[in-house]
C-alpha cells in the first residue's frame, strides 16, 4: 500500500494565499509581508489615539467668546467671529460663547447700509452667530474659562461700549468691563480684532494694542482711533493684517482684521495669529 505524502496543517491566511495561486515557496515572504503590514497600522492607530490624547489634555484650553450682535454695521462682524471659532477648534481649545442681555443702540439695514426703525436683543441676535448655543455675558465665570476673545464689528463701538458715537471720551458696558477686568486681574490672556481693542485701550491705561498700520491706505481708520487710542495714555503699535500684537504685560493680544482693506483669507490668517498667541498665554 502506498504511502500518502501528508502536507503539514496550514493556517487560514496560508489558505488565503493558496487560494490566490501564491506557490509555496512563496509564502513565508507573504506572510512575513502581512504580519508587518498589521503592526504597522496598530503602531498608526497608536499614535492617532495618542495625537487625539495629547490634543485634548494639553490643548484642551477654555475659551470665552463675547459677541455683540449679528452683523457688521450694528453686531459682531459675521466672518471675525467665524474665523476666531475655526482657529480655536483647529487648535483644540473648547468654547462658550456669551453677549449682553441688552438692546442694540440701532439695527441697520445691511442691504441698504441704513438704519431701520426697529429693536433687537444683543443676545438674541448673538445666538443666531452662536447657533443658538450662547450665555447671558452676566453668567460668564472666570473661574471656568482660560481666556476671552472679543471679535470685533461696529457692535463692538456701539454695543459694548460707546465708542462709534464718543470716541475716547466713550463708556463701557458694566458687564464687559468686570468681564475685562476679571480675566485681567486673573492673569489670563484677553484677545480682541479690528475695533475692539479700543475696549482694552478704555479700560487698561498704559496698555499696548494695535488696529492695523498707521498712515496707510489699505487702513484707512486706522490713524484716527490709533490717536485716540494714544490719548487715552496707551500705545499704538502698527502691525500688518496677517499679524497680530502681543502685549506681555496685560496679556492683550490683539490684531486689525477688517480695519484694513485686504482679503478675506489675510483677514483669517491675521485672526489664526491672534488665536494661536491667546492660547500660547492661557
Amino acid at each position: 500500500m502506498a504511502r500518502k505524502h501528508l502536507k503539514p496543517p496550514v493556517s487560514a491566511e496560508e489558505e488565503d494565499v493558496e487560494e490566490e495561486g501564491v506557490l509555496p515557496a512563496d509564502r513565508s515572504a507573504m506572510l512575513t509581508l502581512l504580519h508587518r503590514c498589521s503592526r504597522n497600522f496598530l503602531t498608526f492607530s497608536t499614535i492617532q489615539a495618542g495625537n487625539r490624547s495629547y490634543y485634548t489634555t494639553q490643548m484642551g484650553k477654555r475659551v470665552a467668546v463675547v459677541l455683540a450682535g449679528c452683523g457688521v454695521y450694528d453686531g459682531s462682524e459675521i466672518h471675525e467671529a467665524s474665523a476666531v471659532l475655526v482657529h480655536l477648534s483647529r487648535r483644540g481649545a473648547s468654547v462658550n460663547m456669551f453677549a449682553p442681555n441688552i438692546d442694540q443702540m440701532h439695527v441697520v439695514n445691511h442691504l441698504k447700509g441704513e438704519p431701520s426703525e426697529e429693536k433687537r436683543n444683543v443676545l438674541v441676535e448673538s445666538a443666531r452667530l452662536a447657533r443658538g448655543d450662547i450665555q447671558d455675558l452676566s453668567k460668564l465665570s472666570v473661574k471656568d474659562h482660560d481666556a476671552v476673545i472679543f471679535p470685533g464689528g461696529f457692535g463692538a463701538a456701539k454695543n459694548l461700549c460707546t465708542w462709534a458715537m464718543q470716541g475716547k471720551d466713550c463708556s463701557v458696558n458694566d458687564e464687559v468691563k468686570a468681564t475685562l477686568q476679571a480675566f485681567h486681574g486673573e492673569g489670563k490672556p484677553i484677545g480682541l480684532c479690528c475695533i475692539s481693542p479700543v475696549l482694552a485701550a478704555k479700560v487698561f491705561p498704559g496698555c499696548e494694542v494695535t488696529v492695523g498700520i498707521e498712515k496707510d491706505d489699505k487702513y484707512p481708520d486706522t490713524t484716527d482711533t490709533a490717536a485716540a487710542i494714544n490719548q487715552l495714555g496707551c500705545k499704538h503699535v502698527s502691525k500688518g493684517v496677517s499679524e497680530s500684537h502681543v502685549d506681555e504685560k496685560n496679556k492683550l493680544v490683539t490684531t486689525s482684521a477688517f480695519m484694513c482693506k485686504a482679503p478675506i483669507h489675510e483677514i483669517f490668517d491675521g485672526i489664526g495669529a491672534m488665536v494661536q498667541d491667546v492660547l500660547k498665554l492661557a
